[in-house]
């Protein structure tokens, strides 16, 4: 991986750790949140698009190619948002993170292999391994201890952290895809994702106007930071998977666990601070070896 990809997507670990911690804040406002996130995300977002190449290289299935991209992403991400929104209101920040990020880079890694006939070599095999073993262990850290006599249920943190992995693979390997086959611009593409959220959104909106206009008024300021930072650190992933393969990028951007679990011990009081601190550890291991 050349020393640009890896600035590129350790700054998307930072801005997609604080877009997340922002998320739950306001998590259990839900889809009026994430409709207004879509759409400053767009607003924000789309005056950058001539400046960053329009919609990519030009070529006679360029328009088309963007729009089958870009759709299909959008129904991705869409779906993403709203099981990471679920998780974030039924359980623990740094648990359903921190599961999401060790599921989603090692289906990714896998995915990029099989998919897209990506080859690794073994330090970066060695350091996948590592970091999704420290991003998994930070997920265990918190869960709660079996109680004598009680049937154990499944913890909802876990199951939605690994569903929201499942996710991230998937549209990871799509976005990477499309991009690939289509040169198409990061920026535009990552517009064209928020367009068609906008619209996914707003019938289930549209039945809560009264509360999407509150949410606009009472949350604007988070709504502005979501509309820079989500989008920003995606289009920073996109770019390095244009110069390097999406099995190391995919596993090199959870470094951003290290940022979440943090914020949950030192602000959120989400205790296990030696645990998380080791299990951090372990993950910047991991990087180290794929930046060998």
């Amino acid at each position: 991986m050349s020393v640009l990809a890896f600035v590129l997507v350790l700054s998307a670990a930072v801005c997609h750790a604080a877009w997340n911690v922002l998320a739950h804040g306001v998590s259990r406002v839900g889809v009026p949140f994430l409709w207004w996130g879509a759409l400053a995300s767009t607003a924000i977002w789309a005056p950058v698009i001539p400046l960053t190449g329009g919609l990519g290289q030009s070529g006679p299935d360029l328009v088309t190619g963007f729009a089958i991209g870009a759709g299909v992403s959008g129904v991705l991400h869409v779906a993403y948002m709203l099981v990471l929104q679920q998780g974030y209101a039924r359980g623990r920040l740094s648990t359903v993170y921190a599961t999401a990020r060790g599921t989603g880079p090692a289906l990714s890694s896998f995915l990029a292999v099989v998919l897209l006939g990506e080859h690794v070599g073994l330090a970066a095999v060695l350091g996948i391994t590592v970091i999704v073993v420290g991003v998994v262990a930070t997920g265990l850290i918190d869960r709660a201890e079996p109680v004598p006599g009680v049937r154990r249920r499944l913890d909802p943190s876990i199951v939605f952290g690994v569903l929201t992995g499942a996710a991230i693979a998937t549209y990871t390997i799509w976005d990477a895809h499309a991009l690939r086959t289509w040169d198409l611009s990061p920026v535009a593409f990552m517009v064209g994702c928020t367009v068609v959220e906008v619209f996914l959104y707003a019938p289930r909106v549209y039945r809560r106007r009264a509360e999407m206009l509150a949410v606009g008024r009472a949350h604007w300021p988070r709504i502005l930071a979501f509309g820079v930072l989500s989008p920003l650190s995606y289009i920073l992933v996109l770019t390095a998977v244009t110069m390097a393969p999406v099995a190391l990028v995919a596993p090199l951007r959870e470094v951003s666990v290290v940022l979440v679990s943090l914020f949950g011990v030192v602000v959120l009081r989400e205790g296990s601070a030696v645990r998380r601190v080791a299990a951090s550890v372990v993950v910047v291991g991991g990087v180290l070896l794929l930046a060998w």
